[in-house]
C-alpha cells in the first residue's frame, strides 16, 4: 500500500504512531503529558542582512517524531508525483483557479512540481534553484515576511483535511498539527515545518508560475525566497516596477500573495540587472551558478591560517572569534558542491578521469585551485589535525568489522571507546576514515592496497605542507597480511628506510610478524596476525560459525571470485551478518588487532 493511502486510512493515534515508526505510548506521552509547548528551546541568530531571527529548536525527543513526519510527508509527495494526473475532458479545464484579472488557469493540485519549489525538496537545492535563472537580463528577488509564522495550527490542520491529495481524518490532522506547531504556528527550527509549508504553498507556486509565464518570466521558490527572471530587455511592469517611492507591485502579484495569506517584505525586494552581479539564494547566476568571490576569499584565508597555525578566526558582527573547524568544513563542502555541479554540466563531455578516478590515474593533477584547497583541508582534518586517532582500513566493510568489534569489546579497550553507563552514552574514541567518490578524486584515496600504497608513499610530502603544531593523534592503517601487502612491503624496504618495526629487533624483513610498524611522523601500519598461516585477511578474525552464516540460502565467499547464485560477498556479510547480529557475534578474534591499535596510540603518545 502506498504511504499516502495508508495515511488516509489512519483513524487513531496508535495507527499514526505505527506509520511514523514510533511507539503509541511514547507519542501519547509526548503530546499529552510532556506537551509540545514544553519541548522547545528558543534562541536568536543574527541575519546576514542585519536584525535578529528567532529559532525555536525542538527537544531530541520531539525532533525525532517531527523528522519521521517529515520523511512520511516527503514519501507521500513522491508517490503523488509518480501517479499520473487524470486528464480533463477535451476542450475543458480540470480544476481551475481565477487569477485576479479574471482569467482562468489550471490548478495542478495533484502534482508537486519540483521545478517550482527547491527548498527542502528531495533532489533539489539552492543550486537547482539558481540554475532556473542563469543568463537572464533581469532577476527579481522577493522575500516573504514572517514566512513560517504565517502558518498557524488551524491552517495546518485544515490543509490535511481539505486537500484532495490527503483528505485525512480530522482527528489525525489534529495530531499532525500538534506535532508540527508551537505557539500556534510552524516553528523555524523544526524539521517538518519546511515540508508542510511547501505543501500548503504549492497552490501559490502554481499561480505565480502561471503569472510568470504570462509575463515571459521564469519562477522558482526556495522557502521564503521567491525569484522571477526574464530575458526581456525591460522587466515586466505588470509584476514589479520602480517609481520615486520605491518598488510598486502589480495587482496580480499582490492579489496572489494576499490570497495565500502571505505578505511581501518590501525591504528585501530588488531587481538585479545583467550588467551587475545577480544572485539567487546566495549564488551568483550571471553566467553559471557560483559562490560570491568574497565568500571564497574569506574561506581560503581561513584555510591558510589553519594550515599555518592550527586555528583561524571569524568575524561575528564587530567581534573577532575563534573559528570552528566543522563550520569551515561545511563552507568548503558547499563550495565543492557548486564546483562539482558545474563540472557535471560543462558543455564538453565530462573528463573520464574525473568521473571514474581509478588507482592508475593521478587525480590530484586534475584539481582546480578551489578543489586543491579543499583537498588540503580534508587531509589536514583527517590526518594532521585529527582530534582522535584515525584508522584507515582497506575497504568500507572493514570499517564495519572494526567498529562493531570495538563496540562489543568497549569495556576492555577504554582508549578506543567509552563504554555505555547509566549516566553516559557509548562513545567511539577513534575515527574510522570513510571512503567515497569525492575522497577518491580529491585525496586520491579509496579502498584497496593500491590506493593505500600511494597514501603511504606520499605521506611525507603532504605532511610537510603544513606548518601548524604537530599532530596530536596517530594515523593507523590496517592491512590484510596477504599478497596485497607485497607492494607496500617493497616500498618499506626500498624508499621509506626509517620505518621502525615493533617489537624491536624484527627489522623490515620481519614486518609481517610485527605488532605494528611506525612508518614516519604519526603514520602507523597494523597487519592482521599471521599465526601459523602463510597469509591472513581481516575476515579470518571471525569465528567459523560466523563465517558459515547462511543468508537467503547462500554461503559467504570473501574472494572476488564467487558464484552469485550460491554465494554472497563482503558487503552482504557486513550488513546482513555483522551489523544485523552484532549482539550475538563473538569478536574475541579481533582482540589482537585492537591490542595493536592501542599499542600504536601508546607509542605515539610517548614520542610526539
Amino acid at each position: 500500500m502506498r504511504k499516502v493511502d495508508a495515511l488516509r486510512a489512519v483513524r487513531t493515534k496508535p495507527e499514526l504512531a505505527l506509520l511514523l515508526g514510533v511507539k503509541a505510548s511514547a507519542l501519547t506521552y509526548l503530546l499529552y503529558v510532556l506537551k509540545p509547548s514544553t519541548q522547545y528551546t528558543s534562541f536568536n541568530i543574527t541575519k546576514k542582512s542585519g536584525g535578529i531571527r528567532k529559532i525555536n529548536s525542538p527537544s531530541e525527543r520531539l525532533k525525532a517524531v517531527q523528522s519521521s513526519l517529515s520523511t512520511l510527508l516527503q514519501d507521500c509527495i513522491d508517490e503523488i508525483n509518480k501517479a499520473k494526473p487524470p486528464r480533463a475532458p477535451k476542450g475543458k479545464f480540470a480544476k481551475t483557479d481565477r487569477l485576479s484579472d479574471g482569467k482562468r488557469a489550471k490548478r495542478v493540485e495533484y502534482v508537486y512540481t519540483s521545478t517550482l519549489s527547491h527548498g527542502f525538496v528531495r533532489k533539489r537545492s539552492i543550486i537547482t534553484n539558481a540554475l532556473m535563472h542563469l543568463n537572464k537580463n533581469s532577476v527579481l528577488n522577493i522575500d516573504i515576511k514572517d514566512f513560517f509564522d504565517s502558518f498557524n495550527f488551524g491552517r495546518v490542520r485544515g490543509f490535511f483535511i481539505k486537500n484532495n491529495n490527503f483528505r485525512l481524518h480530522p482527528d489525525v490532522a489534529t495530531v499532525i498539527a500538534q506535532i508540527a506547531c508551537y505557539d500556534n504556528k510552524l516553528p523555524q527550527g523544526s524539521p517538518c515545518s519546511p515540508v508542510i509549508t511547501n505543501l500548503i504553498t504549492h497552490g501559490l507556486d502554481i499561480r505565480l508560475a502561471a503569472l510568470a509565464r504570462k509575463n515571459s518570466c521564469t519562477y522558482s521558490r526556495y522557502a521564503d525566497d521567491i525569484t522571477f527572471s526574464t530575458r526581456e530587455k525591460v522587466f515586466p511592469s505588470n509584476l514589479v516596477r520602480w517609481d520615486s517611492e520605491g518598488y510598486v507591485y502589480g495587482d496580480d502579484l499582490k492579489g496572489e500573495f494576499a490570497r495565500a495569506g502571505l505578505k511581501i517584505n518590501k525591504k528585501k525586494t530588488r531587481i538585479q540587472y545583467k550588467d551587475s552581479r545577480q544572485d539567487v539564494t546566495g549564488l551568483v547566476v550571471n553566467r553559471k551558478p557560483n559562490v560570491k568571490c568574497e565568500y571564497w576569499r574569506t574561506v581560503k584565508s581561513q584555510c591558510h591560517l589553519l594550515f599555518r597555525t592550527g586555528k583561524f578566526t571569524i568575524k561575528d558582527g564587530d567581534e573577532i572569534k575563534d573559528g570552528n573547524i566543522f563550520e569551515l568544513e561545511g563552507r568548503l563542502n558547499f563550495i565543492d558542491q557548486v564546483d562539482y555541479y558545474n563540472r557535471l554540466r560543462q558543455k564538453n563531455p565530462l573528463n573520464p578521469e574525473y568521473a571514474l578516478a581509478n588507482h592508475k590515474l593521478n587525480t590530484r593533477g586534475l584539481l582546480s585551485g578551489r578543489e586543491r584547497t579543499f583537498s588540503r583541508f580534508l587531509y589536514y582534518r583527517a590526518f594532521y589535525g585529527n582530534d582522535k586517532p584515525t584508522i584507515l582500513c582497506e575497504g568500507k566493510t572493514d570499517n564495519v568489522y572494526i567498529k562493531s568489534a570495538i563496540n562489543r569489546l568497549a569495556a576492555e579497550y577504554p582508549k578506543l571507546a567509552r563504554a555505555k553507563t547509566s549516566t553516559k552514552p557509548y562513545e567511539l574514541l577513534v575515527s574510522l576514515f570513510k571512503y567515497n567518490e569525492r575522497t577518491r578524486f580529491l585525496l586520491q584515496l579509496y579502498g584497496g592496497s593500491s590506493y593505500l600504497k600511494d597514501f603511504i608513499e606520499t605521506y611525507e610530502k603532504h605532511y610537510d605542507f603544513y606548518m601548524a603544531p604537530k599532530p596530536a593523534n596517530p594515523v593507523i592503517v590496517i592491512l590484510d597480511n596477504d599478497t596485497g601487502f607485497n607492494s607496500i612491503e617493497v616500498l618499506l624496504k626500498s624508499k621509506i628506510t626509517n620505518a621502525a618495526v615493533y617489537p624491536a629487533g624484527l627489522g623490515i624483513a620481519g614486518c609481517r610478524n610485527s605488532d605494528f610498524i611506525h612508518v614516519l611522523h604519526n603514520l602507523y601500519l597494523v597487519l592482521t596476525p599471521l599465526g601459523t598461516a602463510k597469509s591472513t585477511a581481516i575476515e579470518d578474525l571471525f569465528s567459523r560459525s560466523t563465517l558459515k552464516e547462511i543468508v537467503s540460502g547462500k554461503t559467504f565467499n570473501p574472494s572476488n571470485k564467487m558464484d552469485p547464485a550460491k554465494e554472497y560477498g563482503k558487503e552482504v556479510f557486513a550488513k546482513k551478518v555483522v551489523l544485523a547480529k552484532k549482539g550475538n557475534i563473538d569478536f574475541v578474534g579481533f582482540r589482537p588487532i585492537l591490542d595493536r591499535i592501542v599499542q600504536c596510540i601508546d607509542h605515539y603518545n610517548s614520542i610526539k
